[in-house]
């Protein structure tokens, strides 16, 4: 049902080869039930704290998801089949929809939801931990997909609510391109000003006896 695992350029990294916690394409009516399937208390819990079945539906299904994945999917991400369980399971009637949250609404749920969790909401020091991880990693390892991935296994491990996709993404993309002209300019800045002159001196085109405006560094390859 989802994907659990807690593990050049500007280029956006492919979520697919992210250890990114997301639902499947392809969801089977068992791995709905087993993730989806909301106890008597938590139906009660929801019908409580709402006005209305689409409001109830939708809290319900912030709430299985945050169980599962510790962060709250868009509700786009939703498939016909986790709406249509959810809504049959608490005996909704079809005219329960997910709806277009109002913002408001949306932060509502979301602060429901984490304090009957006890979710630790601290966006700030999630992407601090993010960073953190990421610029370590990115000494040894250059893939995005492994930034990102061990950024995830942190944050996960102290109990933060997980960023967006894109922050990380971004994240990662930002630090992988700091760290790697770090390394880059290392040698530069260790040659010093005579080292980078002598340098450029193989790269400018000196007339000789035998080779006419050659750059020096062409005419190494006759020095025996």
């Amino acid at each position: 049902m989802l994907s659990c695992r807690l593990g050049p350029g500007a280029m956006v990294t492919s979520i697919e080869r992210i250890a990114y916690p997301r639902f499947k394409r392809l969801i089977s009516a068992h791995e709905v039930y087993l993730l989806f399937a909301p106890t008597r208390d938590e139906a009660a819990w929801a019908a409580e704290r709402t006005d209305s079945d689409s409001h109830q539906l939708a809290l319900l299904l912030a709430l299985k998801s945050y169980q599962r994945m510790g962060r709250f999917p868009r509700a786009e991400e939703y498939s016909d089949s986790v709406v249509d369980f959810t809504r049959r399971a608490v005996e909704l009637g079809e005219e329960a929809e997910l709806p277009a949250l109002a913002e408001k609404a949306s932060k509502d749920h979301r602060s429901l939801v984490r304090r009957l969790l006890q979710a630790r909401y601290a966006p700030d020091q999630a992407r601090k931990v993010a960073e953190t991880a990421i610029r370590e990693t990115a000494a040894v390892k250059n893939r995005p997909v492994d930034l990102i991935n061990i950024a995830l296994e942190k944050v996960v491990e102290t109990g933060l609510e997980i960023p967006e996709f894109s922050t990380l993404d971004r994240t990662a993309a930002r630090i992988r391109a700091e760290v790697n002209g770090s390394i880059f300019d290392r040698p530069h800045e260790r040659m010093g000003t005579f080292g980078r002159d002598r340098m450029t001196e193989l790269l400018e085109r000196r007339p000789s006896d035998h080779h006419r405006a050659k750059p020096l560094f062409s005419r190494l390859r006759y020095v025996s």
